[in-house]
């Protein structure tokens, strides 16, 4: 068995976080004799970077391999193949010590607050165990880190006596977030933070990784599938599709002008609160359901949903190129010279009545 070697710092980069083709497949195994006959290919060839103090917002259906790439960001997942730099050291080479002492500034906030959270653990002792593992305090050090860290996630310090179950789910997100601010993180993978959480709770929720990145000079993987809670918390947003990216763009510039067939499907579905303007509007309705990743379509992975495919999107990968900053992987884009491609709607909203 060969021994990892100290991973060396790699190409200087002004990005926290760059990730260069990135794969992941999970193999399938049949038979007797667990023989390979397949893979899932959750992730398949994924660059994209994040700038220090940045959020990026990574979006797409479910399946489409998201919280695959955030846990390979945290090694909880080993690659297939590609690079994962973290301050210019290639995280997917690092040794099992190396990846210790990452642990200390990249942290996850999990989907789930009721599954996240040790049901056998005081609140107290869940937020203070980073701190014992990093050795970063002991003693009554740990208990004043613990008490503040409660405050600054809006609870209170006698909660630390209280088991997870006695809390609302916005309550355990909130000690979710204290567990990983403990070790003073960097980059914290948030994925799905809200999704699992009442709409009221939402933006509460949101709003409090707003400030703690103000606070702290925190960057963010926002994971969701929620395109109107990217929108709040985000500085560009990537669009992801059976383990690739489809666009990639500052917040402002996709929502206006969304080049993907894809993006704008996503964006005709999110809801205006206005009846009048909803009644009115036309959406982009996809027929079928999303490809199965062992069994990716050829050519443009979305071209089987896609309402302006035509041969070429068959046959041939298209490639993620940049127009002006704004990526998109698209035929019907790059014929256009990176303008928007005009995709007629499928169906008008149902109209509300307005008294």
């Amino acid at each position: 068995m060969s021994v990892l070697q100290e991973a060396p710092v790699t190409e200087p980069t002004t990005d926290l976080v760059a990730v260069q083709d990135l794969y992941k497949y999970f193999p399938i195994h049949a038979g007797l004799l667990s023989r390979h006959i397949g893979d899932v290919r959750a992730v398949d060839g994924v660059d994209f970077s994040i700038a220090a103090g940045e959020t990026l917002g990574l979006v797409g259906e479910s399946g489409s391999g998201k919280t695959t790439v955030g846990r390979l960001l945290l090694r909880l997942l080993p690659a297939t193949s590609g690079a994962a730099y973290f301050e210019g050291q290639n995280i997917l080479k690092m040794t099992r010590a190396q990846v210790r002492r990452l642990r200390k500034d990249i942290q996850i906030i999990f989907q789930d607050p009721y599954a996240s959270l040790n049901p056998r653990m005081t609140v107290g002792d869940i937020i203070a165990e980073p701190l014992h593992i990093h050795k970063l305090a002991r003693g009554k050090d740990v208990d004043a880190k613990v008490h503040d860290l409660l405050r600054t996630v809006g609870l209170s310090a006698y909660h630390a006596n209280r088991y997870p179950h006695e809390f609302s789910g916005g309550q355990r997100q909130r000690i979710g977030v204290a567990r990983a601010l403990a070790v003073s993180p960097k980059f914290i993978v948030a994925d799905e933070p809200v999704s699992a959480l009442d709409v009221s709770i939402q933006a509460q929720v949101v709003n409090l990784l707003q400030d703690l990145q103000d606070q702290f000079g925190l960057t963010y993987l926002f994971i969701a599938h929620d395109l109107s809670v990217v929108r709040h918390i985000s500085d560009r947003v990537a669009v992801m599709y059976v383990g690739k990216l489809m666009e990639l763009a500052d917040r402002e510039e996709l929502y206006r002008q969304p080049l993907h067939p894809y993006t704008q499907s996503l964006l005709s579905a999110i809801p205006i609160p206005d009846p009048r303007v909803e009644g009115r509007r036309e959406r982009i309705i996809l027929q079928g359901d999303i490809p199965s990743p062992v069994n990716p379509p050829s050519g443009c992975r979305f071209h089987t949903r896609c309402p302006i495919a035509f041969e070429r999107c068959i046959t041939e990968v298209p490639e993620f190129k940049s127009y002006d900053g704004h990526y998109v992987a698209c035929h019907a884009v790059e014929q256009l010279g990176g303008k928007q491609p005009e995709i007629r709607p499928t169906t008008k909203a149902r109209t509300v009545p307005v008294a």
